[in-house]
C-alpha cells in the first residue's frame, strides 16, 4: 500500500512538476514573442516615423514650388497689366487729341455751313429771279416749257429708239442670217437626193390600141374586173396606146399599175386571172414597201423600229407632196436635221429618228381624220418613241409646241428640204390663189396703202402711209403682217415680209 501510495505521489509530483515547468515554457515563449511583436511594432513605427518626416519634406518642397511659380505668374500677371495700363492711358491721350481735333474741325463745318446756307439763299433768289425773266421774254410758264421740253424729248427719243431698234434687229439679223447660211449650205452640201415629181394618177404604156378593148373585156367585166379587185378608177379615153390610173391611195394605185402590166404581158385577161394576177401584186408591193422602209431606216442608220413603222415608212413611197416625193423628203430631213444637229451640238440620233419620222403621218392621212403632225405622233407614240422624237413630230407644223432644239432643227430641215428650188412645184390656179391671199391679207391691216407679192409668192412688198405709221410703227406692223400669215396661209418654205415707209416733201416753184 505504501508503495502504491508513494507511487501515486511520485506520479503526481511528476505531473505536477511537468505542468509548472510547461507553464514556464509558455510563459517564456510568450513573452519572447511580445518582445518579437514589440521590437517589430517599434520598427515599423520607427519607419512610419521616417516616412512621414519625408512625406512632409516632400509636401514642403512642392508646396514651395508651388509659392514660387505663383509668385512668378502674378509678377508676369501685374508686368502685362502694368504694359495694357500705359497702352490704354497712351490711347485715351491720343483720343482726347483727336476729339479735340475734332471739334475745332466741327467747329469750321458749323462755320462754312452758315456760308453755304446763305449762298444757297443768294442761289435760289437768283434762280427765281432768272425763271421770272425767262417767262416774262418767252411767254410761258414754267409748266407750259417743262412740257414742251418733254414733248421734245420723246419725239427725239422714239426716233433715237427707232434707230436703235433697227441697228440692233439688222445687227442680229445680219449674224443670224450668216450662220444660218453657213449651217443650211453645209447640210445642203452634204445631202444630195433625186426628187420624183409624181401625181395622183399613173399612165400603163400599151403595145397598141386593140389591146384598150382586151382591157374593157366584153360588156365591162374585165375593166369592172380590176377596178372591183384593185379599188382604183381606170380611164381609157382617146389617148394614144395607154391607159390612165387613178385613185386618192398610191399604194392601190401602184398595185393596179404593176397588175396590169403583168397582165399585159401575160396577155390572158379575164376576171378570174385579173383576181390572182391582182393578189400577187399585192404581195409584190407590199414586199417593196417592207424594202424601201428598211433600206430607209438603215440609209439614216437609225435602228430598232417597229416592223409596224418600217411598213408605214415603206408606203411614203408611193406619197408625194407638192410633186416631192415623200420618203426620200423623209430621208433628206433626217439628213438635214443631223448635221444641223452636229454644228450645234445637239443630239444627232434623236434628230434624224425625228426627221425620218416627221411625215409618217401622211401614210394613214386618208384613212385617219386630223393633221397629219398629229397622226403621226400619235402613230410614234403607239410604237414606243421617245417623249422627245413625239414632239418633234407633233410641233413640226405648229401642232405642239416646241420642247427640244431637236423639234426646232427638224422643222427647218423639213423647210429646207421642201422649200429648196426644184423640190417642189404646185399649180398654177393653187399659186395664183396664195398670191392673192398673201396680197389681200397685207391690205386688210391699218395704214397700208399698196401690197404686191413678189419672187414668186416668196415675199410680200408692203407700202404704208407715211403720215400714219411712223418709223417705230413699220417694225410692230411687219410682225404682226408675218404672224398673221403663219396664222392664216398654207404654203411650201417662208415668206419673207417687207414694210417701206418713204415720206415725201412737194413744192413748186413759181
Amino acid at each position: 500500500m505504501i508503495n502504491i501510495a508513494v507511487t501515486v505521489i511520485a506520479s503526481l509530483l511528476t505531473g505536477l512538476v511537468a505542468f509548472v515547468l510547461g507553464y514556464l515554457l509558455r510563459q517564456y515563449s510568450a513573452q519572447a514573442t511580445i518582445q518579437k511583436m514589440r521590437e517589430h511594432a517599434e520598427s515599423m513605427l520607427a519607419q512610419a516615423k521616417t516616412r512621414l518626416q519625408e512625406a512632409e519634406l516632400e509636401a514642403k518642397t512642392a508646396a514651395l514650388k508651388i509659392r514660387d511659380e505663383v509668385e512668378r505668374e502674378v509678377k508676369k500677371r501685374r508686368s502685362e497689366l502694368g504694359r495694357q495700363e500705359r497702352r490704354l492711358q497712351q490711347r485715351r491721350a491720343s483720343l482726347e487729341r483727336r476729339m479735340d481735333s475734332l471739334e475745332k474741325r466741327v467747329q469750321k463745318l458749323d462755320g462754312k455751313e452758315k456760308q453755304l446756307e446763305l449762298k444757297e439763299n443768294e442761289l435760289e433768289r437768283l434762280r427765281r429771279e432768272e425763271i421770272d425773266e425767262l417767262e416774262r421774254i418767252s411767254h410761258l410758264t414754267m409748266e407750259e416749257a417743262k412740257e414742251l421740253v418733254l414733248q421734245r424729248v420723246e419725239s427725239e427719243a422714239r426716233q433715237d429708239m427707232a434707230r436703235v431698234i433697227r441697228e440692233i434687229e439688222a445687227q442680229a439679223k445680219e449674224e443670224g442670217e450668216r450662220k444660218a447660211r453657213e449651217i443650211i449650205t453645209l447640210a445642203i452640201q452634204r445631202v444630195a437626193s433625186d426628187q420624183v415629181a409624181e401625181t395622183t394618177v399613173s399612165t400603163v404604156p400599151l403595145p397598141n390600141d386593140e389591146m384598150k378593148g382586151r382591157i374593157i373585156g366584153r360588156g365591162g367585166r374585165n375593166i369592172r374586173a380590176i377596178e372591183s379587185a384593185t379599188g382604183v378608177d381606170l380611164l381609157i379615153d382617146d389617148t394614144p396606146e395607154a391607159v390612165i390610173l387613178s385613185s386618192f391611195d398610191p399604194v392601190r394605185r401602184e398595185i393596179a399599175r404593176v397588175a396590169l402590166n403583168k397582165l399585159i404581158l401575160d396577155g390572158r385577161i379575164h376576171p378570174a386571172r385579173i383576181e390572182k394576177v391582182v393578189t400577187k401584186a399585192q404581195r409584190e408591193v407590199e414586199a417593196v414597201i417592207q424594202e424601201e422602209g428598211e433600206r430607209a431606216a438603215y440609209e439614216v442608220g437609225i435602228h430598232g423600229l417597229h416592223p409596224e413603222l418600217i411598213t408605214l415608212l415603206g408606203r411614203l413611197k408611193y406619197r408625194t407632196s407638192y410633186g416631192q416625193n415623200v420618203l426620200m423628203h423623209s430621208v433628206e430631213t433626217a439628213h438635214l436635221a443631223g448635221i444641223m444637229a452636229e454644228e450645234l451640238d445637239a443630239d444627232v440620233a434623236l434628230a434624224k429618228q425625228a426627221g425620218l419620222l416627221h411625215d409618217i403621218g401622211k401614210a394613214v392621212s386618208h384613212e385617219t381624220e386630223g393633221p397629219h403632225a398629229r397622226i403621226g405622233a400619235e402613230i410614234a407614240e403607239q410604237f414606243g418613241r421617245p417623249t422627245e422624237v413625239v414632239n418633234a413630230i407633233a410641233a413640226h407644223h405648229g401642232e405642239d409646241e416646241y420642247q427640244t432644239l431637236e423639234a426646232i432643227l427638224v422643222e427647218a430641215a423639213d423647210a429646207i428640204s421642201g422649200a429648196r428650188p426644184g423640190a417642189r412645184r404646185e399649180t398654177l390656179e393653187s399659186y395664183l390663189k396664195r398670191v392673192e391671199s398673201l396680197e389681200n391679207l397685207a391690205g386688210s391691216f391699218a395704214g397700208v396703202e399698196k401690197s404686191y407679192a413678189i419672187q414668186a409668192g416668196r415675199e410680200i412688198r408692203i407700202i404704208v402711209k407715211p403720215d400714219e405709221i411712223d418709223d417705230l410703227g413699220i417694225i410692230t406692223l411687219a410682225q404682226d403682217i408675218a404672224k398673221k400669215v403663219e396664222e392664216s396661209l398654207q404654203y411650201p418654205g417662208q415668206i419673207k415680209v417687207t414694210v417701206v415707209r418713204e415720206k415725201r416733201a412737194v413744192d413748186y416753184a413759181k
